[in-house]
């Protein structure tokens, strides 16, 4: 330290602290909101503290200087307990006759409110479902539009709340559901619902989960005007919300013997409490067979992965894709399993 530039020191205290910062991230995902709530926000930002890092490996590593030690064991640590946050996965999408390809997409209300200023929205949403033809469509703000019809699925379960404006969560088919309900959240629309799907001499139990949400705009003028103390406290009350929705979703989870797949919209990053819960021994599909950053969301300042699906381990993971079609602020992605 001694022999650095007054510059470089500066450099590298700010890499200290972010360092430390993503230090943190790491531990409070291991630890309930409830007990670090405030704290619990680094959540979101450990994909940005990620890249931080990396760049100022890079930095120290240009100028052959010791100092590269300390974001490259931080970001070591992070990959042993938490891979990679990009993908350089070699796996090409296969499908075949006893492919299962699985569908997650938070499409909107499908652009009920305009908020996409361009005509029609609703019926490309469609018209690309049905081009990639999923044999399952879990899909979160649902929203029965009098434009759209995903009638080319034989089989549906949809469960919907709010008066004016009903929305919710749905789950389409081409085999049969035998079996449906739904996960109450309580104080929220938000919830999970379930469907016991029939392949062959298989049934499935699919889970669509919709945890509550951050309610952040990621405008930049809009951030700025935001009260950063009203933003943590409102942030830290979310993740208490989506604790408690992660405990009533694994209570009935556990009573499943079914093989399973959970699809969703967990409203935080892979580095959180609740993806960590959620996930259990199932396997993460974009981290099994996905490339690249994986983002769902349309999150200006860095990718950020917010949308899952898990699988369970009597399938194997033969691809994932991550679209780039923008009709919602969130991205489909799909995945292609078999038993």
């Amino acid at each position: 330290m001694k022999k650095l530039r007054f510059f470089d020191k500066i450099i590298y205290l700010v890499n200290a602290i972010l360092a430390t910062l993503l230090l943190l991230s790491y531990l409070l995902s291991l630890l309930p909101p409830k007990t670090f709530s405030i704290l619990a926000v680094l959540n979101l930002g450990a994909p940005f503290l990620i890249l931080a890092n990396a760049l100022f490996f890079l930095y120290w590593l240009v100028k052959v200087k010791r100092q590269l030690l300390l974001s490259l064991v931080v970001l070591l640590i992070g990959y042993l307990f938490y891979g990679s946050l990009y993908r350089f996965s070699s796996s090409k999408y296969t499908e075949g006759d006893n492919n299962l390809k699985v569908m997650n997409y938070n499409v909107r209300l499908f652009n009920l409110y305009d908020w996409i200023p361009e005509k029609g929205i609703e019926t490309k949403i469609v018209d690309f479902i049905k081009e990639q033809s999923p044999d399952i469509l879990s899909l979160q703000e649902y929203h029965p539009h009098k434009n759209v019809d995903l009638s080319f699925f034989k089989y549906k379960y949809e469960k919907l709340s709010g008066k004016k404006v009903k929305n919710g969560q749905a789950i389409y088919s081409q085999f049969p559901i035998i079996n449906s309900g739904s996960v109450e959240f309580p104080n929220t629309s938000n919830n999970a619902i379930y469907a016991d799907i029939v392949k062959g001499a298989d049934t499935l139990r699919v889970y669509n989960i919709h945890l509550e949400s951050l309610h952040i705009d990621t405008n930049v003028e809009s951030l700025k005007k935001e009260d950063s103390e009203r933003l943590f406290k409102r942030v830290s009350k979310t993740f208490k919300m989506q604790q408690f929705q992660t405990e009533l979703f694994l209570m009935h989870k556990k009573q499943c013997r079914y093989k399973m797949i959970v699809c969703g919209d967990f409203n935080n990053t892979a580095y959180s409490y609740v993806y960590r819960n959620i996930k259990g021994d199932l396997n993460d599909t974009f981290k099994e067979a996905g490339k690249g950053f994986g983002r769902t969301y349309n999150f200006k300042f860095f990718p950020v992965r917010i949308d899952y699906i898990f699988s369970d381990e009597a399938f194997t993971v033969n691809g994932f894709k991550t679209y780039n079609e923008h009709y919602s602020d969130h991205y489909p992605i799909m995945a292609s399993l078999s038993l």
